[in-house]
C-alpha cells in the first residue's frame, strides 16, 4: 500500500490506564510498522498506578517521538482522546486502544483511507467483509453480542450507514476534528464524532479490521454502568442531529 511520504504528518493517540505491559509491546510495534511514515505518538495516561507513564518515558529515550500527557485522575476515554487530539501536530490523527485489541498493521489502512479523500475513517469489527470479532469464552460472547446488537440498532436509527460506532480505532483529518467541536468525556464521544460529521456532510468511510480480546490487564468498560448512560445520550444525539 503506497503512502505519500511528502505530505503525511500523523499523530497517534493512545489513551491509557494501567497498560504498562501492553504499552511496552504496542509502541515498538507502531514504530516498526510506521517506520517509513513521519509520525508522533501521544500517550494520554490517567495517572496509572502501574507506572505506565514511566514505561512511556523510557520508550521515548529510544524513539524520541513520543509525548506523554499525564492526568491526575480517570476522566473518561472521551476526555483522554479529546486532550490527545488537541495536542496533536499531525494533519491526520489516528486513535487506538492501547491493549493490543487492534492489529497495528491495520493503522496503515486507516491512514490510506484519509489519503483517499475521506474526512473520517472508521475501523469496523462488524457486518462488512473482512471484519472480525474474536470470541473466546462466555465473557467475550456476551460482550460481542451486545456490541453487534447495539451497533445494528444504531445503524438503523441513525441512518448513517455506519456499522460500528464504538470502536476506538479510527483516523480523522485534523481540520475535520477542529470543525466538529466534540464535547463528550465518555465513550459516547466516539458516536458523537460520527453523528456530527455525518450532519455536516463530511465523507465517512469504514474499513474492515480485526478485534482481539486483550491478553494483558483488565477491561475498563463496565457494561452495567455504561449501557443505561449510553442509551440516554444516544437518544439525545439522534433527536438533535438525525
Amino acid at each position: 500500500m503506497n503512502i505519500n511520504m511528502d505530505i503525511l504528518e500523523l499523530s497517534i493517540i493512545l489513551p491509557t490506564y494501567n497498560e504498562r505491559q501492553n504499552i511496552g509491546i504496542i509502541i515498538p510495534k507502531i514504530e516498526d510498522v510506521l517506520k517509513d511514515i513521519k509520525h508522533e505518538i501521544i500517550v494520554v495516561d490517567d495517572n496509572s498506578p502501574d507506572d505506565t507513564a514511566g514505561c512511556v518515558l523510557e520508550l521515548n529515550k529510544k524513539y524520541g517521538n513520543i509525548r506523554l500527557i499525564t492526568r491526575l485522575s480517570k476522566n473518561g476515554i472521551g476526555s483522554a482522546l479529546r486532550e490527545g487530539y488537541r495536542h496533536a501536530k499531525g494533519d491526520i490523527i489516528l486513535s487506538s486502544d492501547a491493549d493490543l485489541s487492534f492489529p497495528v498493521e491495520d493503522m496503515i489502512k486507516l491512514v490510506k483511507g484519509i489519503q483517499d479523500g475521506n474526512d473520517l475513517v472508521l475501523g469496523c469489527r462488524h457486518k462488512i467483509t473482512g471484519s472480525y470479532y474474536e470470541i473466546k469464552g462466555v465473557r467475550t460472547v456476551i460482550k460481542g453480542f451486545i456490541s453487534r446488537l447495539g451497533n445494528v440498532i444504531l445503524c438503523a436509527l441513525s441512518r448513517t450507514g455506519v456499522h460500528d460506532f464504538s470502536a476506538n480505532f479510527r483516523a480523522i483529518k485534523k481540520t475535520t476534528w477542529n470543525e466538529l467541536d466534540i464535547k463528550e468525556n465518555t465513550n459516547i464521544m466516539l458516536f458523537e464524532t460520527i453523528i456530527k460529521a455525518k450532519f455536516k456532510g463530511m465523507k465517512i468511510a469504514e474499513i474492515p479490521v480485526s478485534f482481539n480480546d486483550r491478553i494483558y490487564g483488565k477491561s475498563k468498560l463496565k457494561l452495567s454502568i455504561e449501557i443505561p448512560k449510553f442509551i440516554l445520550k444516544i437518544g439525545y444525539y439522534l433527536l438533535k442531529y438525525r
